[in-house]
């Protein structure tokens, strides 16, 4: 299984036939420019290429008026004037003779990338299509959009394909209303995250897909959602009046847990783009990608959308399809330091949804904010595009995009993308094709050098597993290999970690997370001088916690854990940005398979893949199996038999982010009360 890319050339043939400034940047080199990056990355070879079809008459019409469709169709024989004057009737709209055509290929090509992911031909991919959809409504285009090929590929996965859960995330900047009133019939349908200003970055979309959008599509309760919507929404007027949050039935307990995932893949939120004025570097998409990768067995289908900015929207692109393709992400830039609006936005966005979502509700989320009592003087206002302000912040972005696109082009996908060192071969393990089976060790003085404050390593079987790591992290650390597997017997795999930690940081590691699950003590020998961060789950707890040293009790429920991982780990290893990730599974660890397999999978992305996982050697053949597998990029199994977690392991959690959350600024989900204005809509 691996990825498609839907495409086809046709649809760069609609074009603006007369001037008009607000519609030129809906030009077919957004396309062009998307397919050149990726080909000349070779992304596309790697894909399986699909050539769109143009979708019927009667698939439009899982979403749009017959008379809709029907007008669409007679604009094929209008001349230039009467399509202007079509055009006109609607909000930043042109149309061309050809774009019924264009647009029937772009619903086309996210129905044929829905069934290629849905009958197994492919994990998961991209449609490259213009127009784009997400504005588009029953009967009204809208915003360059013409058919809402998202809302089409949803309803038709449910129709043709008989799913009862589908995920539908809207990053573009703008807000795809057209998919929002298309499902505003379920009043459950709706979950937006509206930007309260400009200038949003890597950090505040992190922030967003780990408190928000992770949490509900994870948790299931006992009430089906039939689709779902979640959107990050563009900045609202710092002076506009907050919206009342409308009332809604009150239900047990909502699920989701989705069995497709769709993405209105917009990159008008990337940064250099003039009409979204974000600061979302193009790996923010990567990491995006990647976690939403984990939900739904990896089917993962993304559709284009906005995205003005031609080199900002190919690299983006690109992104994408290399996590797609299950390359890792690489490091994100800049720090990893939320925004004060961002968090205003996510504390509202939680507090309205924790009444229907156990998860929130466990979470403590705090109440809804009042408008600010400052005047809007006091406050940013959003750059107006093309006025002088907007200019100067163009030229200094422009030389931030250039720099960041310099140092992605440095960063190659290694050689070896996983490597997998054990102590003996095991006939029953199944490794994923392009996993490498690593059987070399480190030189013989440098393993007794490592080995010699360490007891537990003096016996040969221990010092030969010791071999093998000392050999995989040297490969990890110069760029041969992306990630790996160590095995180690059971008395040694304390002795174990501590080598690997202490000869990752000598060795070139500047920043070293450690992950250590089950009763693993923290060597007695590190200093909290902010180049190593030790995390234990399920170990007893430290005499002297601090910022570097945190340890959580290992929650015994699918929630819990849920809450653990993207309350706790994955926030403090955004916040702390390692160059390398060690997981350490000490004997006993306490983790099911699925369960260790996720906490790998997710941790992939702070360290840009390069992560090493230490198990014990006696470890079954399937977990070493299932952790090659997500390390390669592949989605982690389902958690299966959803529960809560228990008040006593939400205490527990909430008591220790309070005080990490001055240091590690990803913890924090609320803003400073009475800075800012919120505004949230909620369909009822």
């Amino acid at each position: 299984m691996g990825t498609a890319l839907v495409y086809h050339e046709d649809m760069t043939a609609a074009r603006l036939l007369w001037e008009d400034p607000e519609c030129e940047i809906e030009c077919p080199q957004r396309l062009t420019a998307a397919l050149e990056g990726l080909q000349q990355r070779g992304l596309e070879q790697r894909c399986l290429r699909l050539v769109a079809r143009e979708a019927s008459e009667a698939e439009l019409g899982l979403v749009h008026s017959p008379e809709y469709v029907a007008l669409l169709r007679g604009t094929q024989a209008l001349g230039t004037q009467e399509l202007q004057a079509l055009s006109g009737q609607y909000d930043a709209v042109y149309f061309h003779p050809r774009t019924f055509h264009c647009a029937r290929l772009a619903v086309g090509a996210a129905l044929q990338l829905v069934d290629a992911v849905m009958t197994g031909a492919v994990r998961n991919g991209l449609a490259l299509v213009r127009p784009p959809g997400h504005h588009s409504q029953r009967a009204a285009a809208n915003g360059f959009c013409v058919f809402n090929s998202v809302a089409i590929a949803a309803r038709h996965a449910k129709q043709k394909h008989g799913l009862h859960r589908v995920l539908i995330v809207d990053w573009d900047v703008h807000h795809g209303q057209g998919t929002q009133y298309i499902f505003e019939d379920d009043p459950r349908a709706n979950t937006d995250a509206p930007w309260l200003q400009v200038g949003m970055g890597n950090a505040d979309y992190m922030a967003a897909f780990l408190h928000v959008l992770l949490p509900l599509a994870f948790e299931r309760g006992t009430e089906p959602l039939g689709v779902r919507r979640v959107s990050l929404e563009d900045p609202l007027p710092f002076a506009a009046a907050p919206a009342p949050l409308l009332p809604r039935p009150t239900w047990p307990c909502l699920q989701f847990d989705p069995e497709l995932v769709l993405v209105s893949a917009g990159f008008d939120s990337a940064i250099g783009d003039p009409e979204g004025q974000m600061q979302a570097t193009p790996e923010c998409f990567a990491h995006l990608t990647q976690l939403l990768q984990v939900l739904a067995d990896g089917r993962v289908c993304a559709v284009l959308e906005g995205g003005y900015h031609l080199e900002s929207l190919s690299q983006s692109v690109c992104m994408m399809v290399q996590a797609l393709l299950g390359d890792p992400a690489p490091p994100l830039s800049g720090p990893m330091v939320p925004h004060g609006s961002a968090l205003e936005s996510i504390q509202s966005v939680r507090a309205a949804q924790a009444p229907y979502w156990m998860s929130l509700q466990q979470q403590g989320a705090a109440p809804v904010l009042s408008p600010s009592t400052c005047s809007p003087e006091g406050k940013p206002s959003p750059l107006l595009p093309w006025g002088p302000e907007f200019k100067a912040a163009a030229t200094q972005t422009m030389a931030a995009l250039s720099s960041l696109l310099d140092k992605l082009c440095l960063n190659p996908t290694p050689p070896v993308r996983t490597a997998v060192a054990l102590t003996a071969p095991d006939a029953a393990l199944v490794l994923p094709p392009g996993v490498l089976c690593q059987e070399r060790s480190a030189l013989p003085e440098e393993m007794q050098a490592w080995a010699r404050p360490h007891k537990a390593l003096a016996q040969d079987k221990a010092l030969t597993a010791l071999g093998k790591v000392l050999y995989l992290l040297d490969r990890l650390l110069d760029g041969q290999v992306s990630s790996g597997i160590a095995a180690t017997p059971a008395p040694a795999t304390a002795a174990t970690l501590d080598v690997a930690i202490r000869c990752g940081l000598s060795h070139g590691a500047q920043r070293l997370l450690c992950v250590a699950v089950g009763q693993l003590d923290r060597p007695p020998d590190l200093t909290d001088d902010g180049r190593n961060l030790w995390l234990n789950i399920g170990g007893k707890e430290a005499a002297a916690p601090s910022t570097f040293h945190v340890c959580v009790p290992l929650p015994g429920t699918t929630g819990g854990f849920l809450n653990c991982v993207l309350a706790l780990v994955l926030p403090l290893a955004y916040s702390f940005q390692p160059d390398l990730v060690l997981v350490a599974l000490g004997p006993a660890h306490g983790l099911r398979d699925p369960q260790a397999a996720l906490l790998t999978a997710l941790l992939r992305g702070p360290a840009g893949g390069r992560v090493l996982a230490l198990i014990d050697e006696e470890s079954t053949p399937q977990l070493v199996g299932v952790l090659a597998r997500v390390l390669h990029g592949e989605a982690p199994p389902s958690l299966g038999p959803f529960s809560m977690a228990s008040p006593e392991d939400m205490q527990a959690l909430m008591r220790l982010r309070g005080p990490l959350e001055p240091q590690w600024k990803m913890l924090q989900v609320a803003g400073e009360a009475g800075v800012g204005v919120v505004r949230l809509r909620v369909s009822a």
